[in-house]
C-alpha cells in the first residue's frame, strides 16, 4: 500500500487500466491520489528511494541464492514525457548491479532478420534483477501501426503475441509492470520548444519529435488499442499523468514498491553457522 503520509489512495488502483478504459478521457496534467504538490513531490521521491533501494536489494540477494523471480518495468511514453526522468530519478536509487536497463530504438538490420521479440528476450532481466525498457516491444505495434512499418494482418498478429510472452514471463517469476507516461500536447510543445531555447539541450531535439506530434490523433488511437488489447492480470498497464515531472516519477517509484512488496521478500537465510563465523572472525 502506498504511504499514508502521502497517499490518500494507492496510485496503483488509481491508475491501473481496467475494462473500458478510455485514454481520451485522462487528464495528463492531473496528480491522482497525492497529497500535496511539488514540494511534498519531492520528499515523497526522497523517502521512497530507501525503501526501494532496500527491496531491490531484497530481491537481488534472493536472486544470488537461487530465487528465480525478477521484475520488469516498461517504460512507454511520446518524446519528452520524462521516461529519462524515471530513469534518472527513481531507478537511479537503486544498486546499479541488481539493475539491468536496455533502450530499444529502430531495429537494425540484424534485428530485422528476426521475429520482433528476439531483441526484447535477450535483454530480459536475469533473476534477482529489476529490468528496465526504455521503450519496448511496443514500439512494434505503435510505430509499427502508425507508420505502417509492417502489414495490418501482422500488426494483429503481434498482439497475440506479445500476450503469450508476457504470460510466458509471469508464469516463470517476472513480475511484469507497464507504464504508460500520458503528456499532454500543449505540455509537450512547451517541452520540445524549451530544447530548442537551450543550447546543452539541443542534442536532446530530434526533428522526427514534430513529425510524430502531427500523427498525435493516430498515436493516441495506437495507444488505445494497445491498452484494450494487452492490459491483463499478470501484465497489466498503468497509465500516469505525466504534465507534472514530480508526479510521474514519485507514482512510478510507488507502484514498483508496490509490486516488491507484494513479492514478500525477505533476506535470504544464510548456508553457513553465524555465531561460529563470529568466533572464527574473532580468532583471526
Amino acid at each position: 500500500m502506498a504511504h499514508d503520509t502521502y497517499w490518500e489512495a494507492d496510485p496503483g488502483d488509481l491508475l491501473r487500466v481496467g475494462p473500458g478504459f478510455s485514454l481520451a478521457e485522462q487528464p495528463t496534467d492531473g496528480t491522482p491520489g497525492f497529497r500535496g504538490g511539488k514540494r511534498e513531490g519531492r520528499s515523497a521521491l526522497s523517502d521512497g528511494a530507501k525503501l526501494l533501494a532496500d527491496l531491490q536489494e531484497q530481491l537481488y540477494a534472493g536472486g544470488r541464492q537461487g530465487d528465480p523471480r525478477s521484475v520488469l518495468l516498461v517504460l512507454q511514453a511520446m518524446d519528452t514525457a520524462g521516461k529519462g526522468g524515471i530513469v534518472s530519478h527513481v531507478i537511479g536509487s537503486m544498486g546499479p548491479g541488481g539493475v539491468h536497463y536496455a533502450a530499444f530504438e529502430k531495429p537494425t538490420p540484424k534485428e530485422l532478420a528476426h521475429d520482433f521479440l528476439w531483441r526484447i528476450w535477450r535483454q530480459l532481466p536475469a533473476a534477482g534483477q529489476v529490468g528496465v525498457f526504455d521503450r519496448s516491444h511496443y514500439e512494434d505495434v505503435l510505430v509499427g501501426r502508425v507508420r505502417h512499418l509492417a502489414p495490418p494482418d501482422e500488426i494483429e498478429r503481434r498482439y497475440g503475441a506479445i500476450d503469450s510472452f508476457e504470460g510466458e514471463l509471469s508464469r516463470s517469476g517476472t513480475t511484469v509492470v507497464k507504464v504508460m507516461l500520458h503528456l499532454g500536447r500543449d505540455e509537450q510543445r512547451k517541452r520540445l520548444a524549451s530544447r530548442l531555447e537551450n543550447r546543452d539541450k539541443l542534442w536532446k531535439f530530434n526533428p522526427g519529435d514534430v513529425d510524430d506530434r502531427l500523427l498525435w490523433d493516430d498515436y493516441a488511437e495506437a495507444y488505445q488499442i494497445i491498452l484494450d488489447r494487452t492490459s491483463t492480470k499478470d501484465a497489466p498497464w498503468f497509465v500516469v499523468p505525466a504534465d507534472h515531472k514530480w508526479y510521474a516519477r514519485v507514482a512510478v517509484q510507488q507502484i514498483l514498491i508496490d509490486a516488491l512488496q507484494r513479492l514478500d521478500l525477505d533476506w535470504p537465510v544464510p548456508e553457513y553457522d553465524v555465531e561460529e563465523q563470529k568466533r572464527r572472525l574473532a580468532r583471526s
